[in-house]
């Protein structure tokens, strides 16, 4: 495997600059820079040339990589024993009205596994990063998840969903659930920053359903190395393409996936 500490480091440069990009524009970005790619899912010029920033940068740090970038302004190639997984702006409806809850995320994987992850805390001009067996950072000092037993000492994050309300009842009935059993959920509106705040124990636990690999593969990355567990909702490891994710602290995984099945949610 390659030297994965310098790669995340060449990795934090590219976030930074593409972070740097986003927050000069948002000053006078505007609804009319915004397109609809689908139902409550929004592109603007600033997610495009973030993201061929970064491609362009990523290219020259590991030339044989392929790619697999929220809006294709490259070639998809998940062929490749290495491959650059990016979200060039997470949390793009956040950024469009204002609200400082958007990322840069950069996650690399080796035969589909994560191996390297750099989020960019835009608002907070916080830097996330991890790769494989070298712990997880932020701003370069280290960081693990909340380690405290109990649900009713959790506090969680999750995502509503936007476009899938096929699981809409069950969702709602594991949120419900959750108003008894935990201090409470909340809702940023970007899985990155959800993910990294995992692994720097600010929330105990993130689950989400509907998600793409580019919201969550730099995260998965620095959970694991932070100390956290991962699954898919059935506890399995169909997470970065399987669309659900459940990530948190261990001391409270098992509890959690109680809820979940109570819920119905794992039928689906």
């Amino acid at each position: 495997m390659k030297d994965l500490r310098h790669i995340v480091a060449a990795m934090s440069e590219v976030a930074k600059k593409a972070a740097a990009f986003m927050q000069s524009e948002q000053k006078n970005f505007g609804e009319k820079s915004v397109e609809t790619k689908e139902l409550n899912s929004f592109v603007s010029y600033v997610d495009k040339t973030s993201e061929k920033l970064i491609v362009d940068e990523l290219h020259s740090i590991l030339p044989e990589a392929g790619f697999i970038t929220e809006e294709a302004t490259v070639s998809q190639s998940s062929e490749s024993e290495y491959v650059w997984i990016v979200d060039p702006l997470d949390g793009t409806t956040n950024y469009i009205h204002g609200l400082p809850f958007y990322a840069v995320s950069i996650g690399l994987t080796y035969q589909n596994i994560p191996v390297a992850g750099v989020i960019m805390d835009c608002g907070l001009n916080d830097l996330f990063t991890a790769w494989k067996s070298g712990g997880a950072y932020l701003n370069n000092q280290r960081i693990q998840v909340r380690l405290q037993t109990g649900l009713d000492k959790a506090l969680l994050a999750t995502g509503f969903p936007y476009r899938d309300y096929g699981r809409m009842d069950a969702f709602m009935n594991l949120i419900h659930k959750t108003f008894y059993k935990t201090r409470g959920v909340r809702r940023l509106g970007s899985a990155a920053l959800d993910l990294a705040y995992v692994a720097a124990g600010r929330f105990d636990l993130f689950f989400e359903y509907g998600l793409s690999p580019w919201d969550i593969a730099a995260g998965i990355i620095l959970v694991q190395e932070a100390g956290g567990v991962i699954s898919d909702f059935q506890e399995g490891e169909n997470y970065l393409f399987g669309g659900e994710i459940v990530a948190g602290q261990p001391l409270i995984f098992h509890d959690f996936h109680k809820l979940l099945k109570e819920s119905g949610l794992t039928e689906y």
